[in-house]
Parts: C-alpha cells; structure tokens; sequence
C-alpha cells in the first residue's frame, strides 16, 4: 500500500511537471499586434497590384458586419462560422482600386489587416478575404472596414458582401451580410 502511495506521489509530480509553459512566449490571445488578413487568390484574374501614387476622383469606406459566431441553444452555446468577404467591382468599363481591408472584433478591436499593396480590381473583378472557421478573434459582432477609390468619374460602387457558413454538428448554416457605406471619399 505504502508502495502504491508513493508512486501516485512520483506520477502526479512528474505530470505537473508536464503542465508547465514558458512564459517568454505569450499566448497569440494576449498579444496585441494586428494579424495579417488572408485574401484567397484564385489565379488573380483581373486582380493586380496597383500603381502608386493613386489619384483619388472618388471613393468610399464600406462597413460590413459579420458573425465569426452565433449563439444556439438554451445555453448560449456558439457556433462557429467561416466567413468570406467579396468585394466585386460592378463598373462595366473601368477599374478600381482597394485601398485597405480591415477586420475588427467585436469590441472595436483592430484585428486584422490586408496590408499588402492596394488591389486594383478590372471593370467586373472580384477580390475575397477569408476568417476561418475555428478563428474566434472576431466574435459576434466582428466587421470589416473596406476602402476603395477610383481615378475616374463616372464608376459604379462596388457591392461588398460577406459569406457566413459552417456545416458543423451534421447541421449546415449560411447565410449573408451587405456592406453600408459609411464615408464618402472625395478628391
């Protein structure tokens, strides 16, 4: 019995031991720096880096709620989803370019960015961006903030709209959100 009590004693100090984490490396939930956005390239047609400087006729930054979760259930459980942002330039003939795409938490906490190089998307190209799934950093109230400009006068505003989807649990859930402009940008 004595020997028995002992042994527990060694397992359970050599599984504690186990537990231990270093301190000099922060959890990626504790550190503040901003992430990078992650767009989905897809061959890149009609997609292209755009010059600089750019000349600004008119522009706008679009506001775009979205949902990194739902809550389901009696007990508030969340339910994770996979978001895909699109933003499709409508204009027939001309091209425009995206300035900056920013995704905030639901706090009003600066997230993650597309900080590249601005996107200049051809007349009817699109550009996406995508949080996955199992990416909680946004939570219910997360948003994105998308900047765009043109050169030209006579351009259509691009529709931005976000893509919320899981098929998690054997259940399947999607559904959309619209972007609202929120500033106009002018010359």
């Amino acid at each position: 019995m004595r020997c028995l009590a002992i042994a527990s004693v060694i397992c359970i100090m050599l599984l504690s031991g186990c537990n231990n984490t270093s301190s000099n490396n922060p959890s990626p939930a504790t550190t503040s720096e901003v992430q990078p956005l992650t767009r989905i390239a897809q061959g890149d047609r009609g997609v292209s880096v755009a010059p600089e400087p750019i000349t600004i006729s008119r522009g706008q930054v679009i506001f775009v709620p979205v949902y990194s979760h739902i809550y389901h259930g009696n007990k508030q459980e969340q339910f994770p989803l996979a978001v895909t942002l699109s933003i499709r330039n409508t204009s027939l003939t001309e091209p425009i370019t995206v300035r900056s795409v920013r995704y905030y938490s639901s706090g009003g906490k600066l997230v993650k960015e597309y900080a590249n190089k601005n996107l200049q998307l051809a007349a009817l190209a699109t550009t996406e961006f995508f949080i996955p799934q199992q990416d909680s950093s946004g939570g219910s109230g997360a948003s994105f903030i998308v900047e765009w400009v043109t050169d030209r006068q006579n351009v259509t505003e691009p529709i931005t709209e976000a893509v919320m989807i899981s098929t998690s649990f054997q259940q399947g859930v999607s559904f959309t959100s619209y972007g609202r402009v929120i500033q106009e940008i002018k010359s």
